[in-house]
């Protein structure tokens, strides 16, 4: 599974160009991608099983918000379930860590809070979808944790899964590139832009370009060998960044800013002196980088982008609430948990409650209050386990470099996005492999004994 890296990004543009002129190709590809990792799974080695189950869900992952695009999947969720099935099909011939039990508590908890939202559900709702939208992700989330704990993978393999979630997203700042050529007629104000965002939810796109920039970022960093290859990484950078800005939703850039922080501190720490010296002239150059594509944002935008990391609306006032509602919506959860601490009011059950309040169907963008008020005590104590196991973990396992990039993207993502996409469980579940460095062969002199 191992290709030339200028080689994937090419195809990857290709792909891209597919997938805007071609109208069948995305259901084409959206088959041919779960045919080809299927047949890879069941055909790799079992010492490269963990690895290939990895790479098809990363791929997964970083393409999902493409193909819902698209309409390329059978379903809206079929990603997060794709990511399901192929980490069960892991369990089956890999196992379970027998450390691994606080997530499979963890997934037992959610069953209460669907027995309480059959109760609760109105009788013009539809109960299983209703359900299935607000547990999809917690559950890929659980599932994947259950079989990445302690899992052990070699450091350039991780790396080459991180790649695979970037490979996609190539394809997808293709699509959008094609999507709104004429830029400058789209921008009028300040608020998320869905033109800018190929016409679908600028929150999902931006996350996703988020991790786009990521990805590349690391690579500009980690290629330090290979020069084409370093620059090739951080013009995608800047691409993706540029594209990621101007869909006006700030929550996956700033969260892909922070990730990015945290990989530098804990590489830079841990490198040699002379590294060091490597990497900070690498920083220089990204921080230009970065400089120069903020600019062209700004002159894209008119200077609008601006404003909105302000918190000001078009005319350059201050907005009171930098949230954009989500304050209220937080709130509102609250009140659910108030209602009912025990057990919560059941999955799903307060997005009906909003409808039923406001006469408006509105989503939540913070899983943290859905969890405490859809499922109570219970969810707290769900909380709990994703928050203190990945540090438990990290105490006698300090040789995953990406871990605290990678637990911050999950509790980022999850406070602005709640878990409508599979991203914020995969890339959690990540932090919990465990990293193997292969050792450098030493070469000991044959003594000749005289005499």
């Amino acid at each position: 599974m191992r290709f030339n890296y200028l080689t994937a990004i090419a195809l990857h543009i290709v792909i891209g160009l597919l997938f805007y002129y071609v109208g069948f190709f995305p259901r084409i590809y959206f088959f041919g991608v779960i045919g080809y990792f299927l047949f890879q799974i069941f055909n790799t080695s079992p010492r490269e099983k963990t690895f290939t189950i990895l790479t098809a869900c990363a791929y997964i992952v970083g393409i999902e918000v493409l193909f819902r695009m698209t309409k390329a999947g059978l379903f809206y969720e079929s990603s997060k379930y794709l990511v399901i099935l192929f980490m069960l099909i892991g369990m089956v011939f890999k196992g379970l860590s027998n450390r691994s039990f606080p997530y499979l508590i963890y997934l037992f908890l959610f069953i209460p809070s669907v027995v309480i939202a059959s109760t609760n559900v109105g009788l013009d709702t539809d109960l299983r979808k209703n359900i299935a939208f607000v547990l999809s992700g917690p559950v890929c989330l659980g599932v994947s944790a259950l079989f990445c704990y302690d899992k052990s993978i070699k450091v350039n393999q991780l790396n080459n899964v991180v790649f695979y979630l970037g490979l996609p997203i190539i394809s997808l700042t293709t699509y959008l590139f094609l999507y709104t050529v004429r830029l400058e007629d789209i921008f009028r104000g300040t608020e998320s832009n869905f033109a800018a965002s190929g016409g679908f939810g600028p929150n999902q796109v931006a996350t996703v370009l988020g991790i786009g920039m990521f990805v590349f970022c690391i690579n500009f960093f980690l290629k330090s060998k290979f020069f084409i290859e370093r620059i090739v990484s951080v013009l995608i950078f800047a691409v993706i960044s540029y594209r990621g800005i101007i869909t006006f939703s700030r929550g996956g850039i700033i969260t892909a800013i922070l990730m990015i922080f945290a990989f530098l501190a804990v590489f830079y720490f841990k490198s040699s002196n002379r590294s060091r010296r490597v990497i900070s002239i690498s920083l220089v150059i990204l921080i230009i980088a970065s400089s120069v594509t903020w600019v062209i944002s700004s002159n894209q935008t008119g200077g609008l982008i601006d404003k909105r990391y302000s918190n000001q609306d078009a005319r350059g006032r201050e907005k009171e609430d930098i949230s954009t509602g989500r304050v209220d919506i937080f709130l509102g959860e609250l009140e659910g948990f108030v209602d009912n601490p025990l057990l919560g009011v059941g999955a799903g059950v307060m997005k009906e409650r909003r409808l039923r309040e406001t006469g408006v169907t509105v989503a939540t963008h913070n899983e943290i209050s859905r969890v405490v008020s859809e499922h109570g005590l219970l969810g707290i104590i769900m909380l709990i386990i994703l928050i203190v196991i990945p540090l438990i973990y990290r105490v006698n396992n300090k040789k995953n470099y990406f871990f605290y990039a990678f637990l911050i993207f999950w509790f980022a993502t999850i406070n602005h996005s709640a878990m409508r996409i599979a991203a914020p469980g995969f890339i959690y579940a990540l932090a919990l492999l465990n990293i193997k460095y292969e050792k450098r062969p030493i070469h000991r002199k044959r003594i000749i004994s005289k005499g």
